[in-house]
């Protein structure tokens, strides 16, 4: 069962490797499925060699109900974002280097570039550091979160979530993107002056209007 909806997530992954988000077998994707259970990668192995089969369902308590392979080892942490965010249906977690640098020297990634404030909604949210592999992963991106589909995780990566798997996809990437870009300017040595709140007010335009964006 669900073979589109499991190709999908193994489709994400190597998105996530070809925009260097992650490297090896490095983070993980998870969707939430209609019947409500969840679809996750499994931990610790290529995405590249990886078959829908490999994809692990499980309950949202945890239990696997379809597959052989270890879930994602974040699984804990998962299942506390789709507890605590019912509009949450996909998530994703990576390593990205420039996001996860920009997270190492501030508290937040202020919205500042229209690519970052059309995908994620504005200002960037680093969380504090938790070991990975740890349900305070979960904890701290529902505590941080502050209507940005993404949270800096300081010194580990990136959560990126969404609505839709496509995305959370986009919130990661233009993340990185604008990321690679801030840091940029910062090494000139000169200040970088966030967009007011009205710029970026005028910028997101209505709710859905990113979301309407994207071709289906």
């Amino acid at each position: 069962m669900y073979e589109k909806e499991r190709r999908a997530l193994i489709d994400c992954a190597l998105q996530m490797k070809e925009c260097r988000l992650i490297t090896l077998c490095g983070g993980n994707v998870c969707m939430r499925l209609n019947n409500g259970n969840i679809a996750v990668t499994p931990s610790g192995m290529d995405y590249e060699i990886m078959t829908s089969d490999d994809v692990v369902i499980v309950t949202p308590q945890g239990k696997i109900v379809e597959g052989t392979r270890r879930p994602t080892s974040d699984l804990d942490a998962i299942l506390y974002i789709f507890e605590k965010f019912p509009w949450v249906n996909a998530t994703i977690h990576t390593h990205q280097p420039y996001a996860t640098a920009l997270g190492l020297v501030q508290d937040v990634f202020p919205a500042t570039l229209v690519s970052q404030i059309d995908a994620l909604r504005g200002d960037v949210p680093v969380a504090p550091f938790t070991p990975s592999s740890d349900k305070g992963m979960g904890v701290l991106t529902v505590e941080h979160y502050n209507g940005s589909l993404a949270v800096i995780l300081r010194g580990h990566g990136v959560m990126a979530f969404g609505p839709t798997l496509q995305i959370a996809l986009y919130a990661a990437v233009y993340l990185e993107e604008a990321s690679q870009t801030y840091l940029a300017a910062l090494a000139t040595g000169r200040k970088v002056e966030p967009l007011d709140p009205e710029m970026v007010k005028a910028e997101l335009g209505e709710p859905d209007s990113w979301a309407n964006y994207l071709q289906k």
